[in-house]
C-alpha cells in the first residue's frame, strides 16, 4: 500500500514528502502541490479512481442521494483511446466542479462495467439520481463535453 502511494506521488511530481493524508481511491490529491517539478505542469484532478467494489458502492450510494450528475469513465490500463482522453476528462473536472467525475478500469471492477453494459472503451455514463441518462462511446472530446452540459444542470432537461 505505501509503496503503491509512493510511487504515485512521485509520478504526479510531488516527491516523497508529500501529505500521507490524500485517499487510496483519487488519481491525485485533492489539494494542489506547494512545489512543482520543473519537467511536469502541477497536476490536480478531480476525477476519483474507484479501485473496488466498497468504496464504488459507498460513493454511488452518496451520490445518487442528490441531485448531481455523475460521470463515470470506463477505462482500461491499456486502452489507447482512453489514454489520450485522460487529460480531456481531467480537464472537464476542473471546468465542470458541479460534476462528480469517477474512472474506473474494467479489469479492476469488471463487475461494475457488465452492470453498466460497457462493451467498448472509453465509455462515458452519465448517471443522475442512480439512473443512467445518456453514454458515449469513445472518444469524442466535443460529443463529450455537450452531454455533459446538456445534463450537469439540477433539473433533468427532457
Amino acid at each position: 500500500m505505501g509503496s503503491f502511494l509512493s510511487r504515485l506521488l512521485r509520478a504526479l511530481g510531488l516527491g516523497p514528502r508529500a501529505p500521507a493524508a490524500a485517499p487510496a481511491t483519487t488519481v491525485s490529491t485533492d489539494s494542489p502541490s506547494q512545489s512543482s517539478s520543473s519537467d511536469s505542469p502541477p497536476r490536480h484532478s478531480r476525477v476519483q479512481a474507484l479501485h473496488s467494489t466498497p468504496p464504488w458502492q459507498l460513493h454511488f450510494n452518496t451520490v445518487k442521494e442528490t441531485p448531481k450528475l455523475m460521470l463515470i469513465d470506463f477505462t482500461a490500463s491499456w486502452c489507447g483511446p482512453c489514454k489520450s482522453m485522460q487529460p480531456v476528462v481531467d480537464a472537464m473536472a476542473s471546468k465542470f466542479t458541479d460534476v462528480d467525475f469517477v474512472k474506473i478500469d474494467v479489469d479492476e471492477l469488471s463487475d461494475v462495467a457488465q452492470e453498466f453494459g460497457v462493451q467498448a472503451m472509453p465509455t462515458f455514463v452519465l448517471v443522475k439520481k442512480g439512473k443512467e441518462v445518456d453514454r458515449l462511446v469513445g472518444a469524442s472530446k466535443d460529443e463529450l463535453e455537450r452531454k455533459i452540459q446538456k445534463h450537469r444542470g439540477l433539473v433533468p432537461t427532457r
